[in-house]
């Protein structure tokens, strides 16, 4: 053990030494939260959405229709209550809710006005102001076709509500997109190039003829990135919470439970990488457009997933990040537990072990 720690505390001196690697640890997740901005949203397709009909008429029935003939919305079922629009929102992951009273068409007809309730999921608020607008122009195309027939003006009135983040902040949304692509690049970085390091430096040599196992070595290398990769989620959260104004509203202990597992999976994957590179430059252009290009674009967090083509979308569920986003989301945005992300954190822990159980077997006892 005391060998161990030796190790240990040898890569903290390499660390501590090093200034860009300080400066890559903590300045680069205080930059991005700082000046990053608002996510890039694009058009949005098969949107899904959930309808509430108490109505049940031929007006519904027609706004129903021109929702469903777009490309814009994917009806994935009609509920028959509004009080299941919450858990709809938590378990299936839909984005609108569409809520006709009873009566629509009569009142449309008699009293000249009717109102429809929109409630988007504003976790993401460039995607629920896209989204509420398409459902308001999809409404008042139909209102228009009505005023065509008819002689007295007919009005229907959108009422829009925003659920978990009614005041629409950027930072909602970017947050967790941020932490993912923090974590996971810094780490998988930083412990890509430490083992890198000792073979060009040729200490590889010294630590492997040492009386400690690879297996130690190997663990050696990664714990220094661990403790530090979480004080870099301290200063995420603090930033985030004080700057940012974005409340925790989930368990803070789940979350950071979370997101120790992604940092367990980044390690390993920056020493799969390390064991199969022989330069430090190599292992830095690996990491960085390896970890950097899919976290930007396969997470959600910058474009829709359901924009993409299918075999994309497929590719996307290979990406940790991708699920580490999503489950940041449900703690810190909707205050789910537990049991509204096992299926995304078993993902999450399988992809860890099977990382790491490959990136062990890969380690290589002899330089030659």
């Amino acid at each position: 053990m005391k060998q161990f720690l030796s190790f240990v505390r040898k890569e903290f001196y390499h660390v501590f030494r090093d200034k860009k690697t300080l400066l890559m640890l903590f300045g680069l997740p205080i930059a991005l939260i700082v000046l990053f901005g608002f996510a890039v949203t694009n058009e949005i397709k098969n949107a899904k959405i959930v309808i509430c009909d108490y109505a049940k008429d031929q007006a519904t029935q027609q706004i129903i229709n021109k929702l469903e003939a777009g490309n814009q919305f994917k009806i994935t079922k009609t509920i028959m209550s509004h009080t299941e629009i919450e858990n709809a929102f938590k378990k299936e992951n839909i984005k609108l809710a569409i809520i006709f009273p009873a009566n629509f068409n009569k009142d449309l007809l008699h009293l000249n006005k009717a109102q429809v309730q929109i409630i988007a999921d504003a976790s993401d608020p460039n995607t629920a102001n896209t989204l509420t607008n398409y459902a308001t122009a999809i409404i008042m195309d139909y209102q228009q076709e009505l005023m065509k027939n008819n002689t007295i003006p007919l009005r229907i009135v959108s009422e829009i509500r925003m659920l978990y983040n009614p005041e629409l902040k950027g930072a909602t949304n970017f947050v967790p997109g941020i932490m993912a692509l923090v974590l996971l690049l810094v780490c998988v970085l930083m412990t890509a190039v430490s083992i890198v390091r000792e073979k060009e430096t040729g200490t590889m040599e010294i630590l492997l003829v040492s009386p400690i196992s690879p297996f130690l070595v190997i663990i050696s290398k990664a714990i220094p990135y661990f403790f530090l990769s979480l004080i870099n989620l301290s200063v995420i959260l603090i930033l985030s919470v004080t700057l940012l104004e974005m409340p925790i509203n989930g368990s803070l202990w789940l979350l950071i439970a979370e997101s120790t597992l992604l940092i367990i999976c980044a390690l390993s994957l920056g020493l799969l990488i390390s064991n199969n590179t022989q330069s430090q430059q190599s292992a830095m252009l690996i990491s960085m457009m390896g970890m950097l290009v899919p976290t930007m674009l396969f997470t959600g967090f910058m474009f829709p997933i359901e924009n993409m083509p299918v075999p994309l979308q497929v590719i996307t569920n290979v990406v940790p990040s991708k699920w580490y986003y999503i489950i940041v989301k449900s703690i810190m945005i909707k205050g789910l537990g537990f049991s509204a992300i096992w299926k995304e954190t078993l993902i999450l822990f399988g992809t860890t072990c099977f990382l790491l159980f490959v990136s062990l077997k890969t380690f290589k006892n002899r330089l030659v």
